[in-house]
């Protein structure tokens, strides 16, 4: 197991800092601080340094003050001095050592006072329970190393202890495909598709575009574009809350659901369908879901003609399932 280092108290348990370091370490910490920091391509480090983009990610978090703000990849700390500055309370995770005792020197005061929790580790190995953090009780904002961005929103949407919502700089492509062919997407009126992605965002939550980002307002400047986006209000609802039924009444109106459904089987029944209609998506989807569906979705898929996964809602795939 990786030695994880924390710097100041946790806000629900976990470890704590055991006093000041051994003059040997502290030392090494200073000269460590001093010297110019390289970014590490690997790990997808390029640094905002934009104050209208970071104001942006602020406001898109409509911080109150005492909220919980977990931060993934806090870098030099650009962001994070902007969240402290909401009198919020922050849990910052850093992978990268040297920038992890960056920033307990920067920001020596706020962990001392405990409106900063430091944590050197990997986010994607993070127990958020062993921090304290309830669902729905903590917010997500952040500039995201690019490359894990997939894993990120399957960890925190689809995991079990869902955060009230997110605000992540992503790459714009990446932000479009997320957007699909929502109202907020740009595209949308040109026949902008639906993809897996974000029919797996659109599940949990209401996402919204908030600004793109030019590349240049990033050191080191990476090849591509990024887009500020915002994900409100995630929660399990589709799978949980009574929905219409499928099937149609008397005068073709919709009839009221007349099954409880268990809400893990349901989800588990949706990403089945979901995942085997992308699987080959140039394919119509009758072809694509023979193999997973009963006869009577077979006549809904009928139904719905020529059409491909890429053009069916998030409301036909949970229509499908409940066929």
């Amino acid at each position: 197991m990786k030695r994880k280092f924390v710097a100041g108290t946790t806000f629900g348990g976990g470890l704590a800092s055991d006093g000041e370091p051994i003059s040997g370490f502290f030392k090494l910490q200073k000269i460590r601080t001093q010297k110019k920091f390289v970014p590490r391509k690997i790990l997808g480090q390029n640094f905002l340094k934009s104050e209208t983009a970071l104001r942006k990610i602020v406001e898109a978090g409509e911080i109150k003050q005492n909220d919980i703000i977990l931060e993934i990849g806090p870098g030099k700390g650009a962001l994070t001095e902007k969240l402290l500055g909401t009198r919020c309370k922050v849990l910052a995770i850093e992978k990268d050592k040297e920038l992890y005792e960056i920033l307990q020197n920067k920001f020596a005061e706020q962990i001392k006072l405990n409106t900063l929790i430091l944590v050197c580790g990997d986010i994607l190995d993070f127990n958020t329970n062993a921090y304290g953090l309830k669902p729905s009780t903590y917010k997500i904002i952040a500039n995201i190393p690019y490359n894990i961005t997939g894993a990120i929103l399957k960890k925190f949407l689809g995991g079990l202890n869902q955060p009230e919502s997110m605000v992540l700089m992503v790459q714009h492509e990446v932000a479009q495909r997320i957007l699909g062919n929502s109202p907020s997407s740009a595209k949308a009126s040109a026949g902008k598709k639906e993809s897996i992605l974000s029919i797996s965002v659109k599940a949990y939550g209401e996402v919204k575009m908030i600004a793109k980002v030019d590349k240049r307002y990033f050191s080191p400047a990476p090849k591509v574009n990024s887009a500020i986006i915002a994900i409100k209000n995630i929660s399990r609802k589709i799978f949980t809350s009574p929905q219409p039924s499928p099937y149609k009444g008397e005068g073709g109106k919709t009839t009221v659901q007349d099954k409880t459904w268990n809400s893990q089987d349901f989800e588990e029944k949706f990403w089945k369908i979901v995942k085997a209609g992308f699987a080959h998506k140039r394919k119509k989807l009758s072809s694509n879901l023979k193999s997973v569906c009963q006869r009577d979705t077979l006549t809904y898929l009928t139904e719905l003609g020529n059409k491909r996964a890429e053009d069916l809602t998030l409301v036909d795939w949970i229509t499908l399932t409940k066929l």
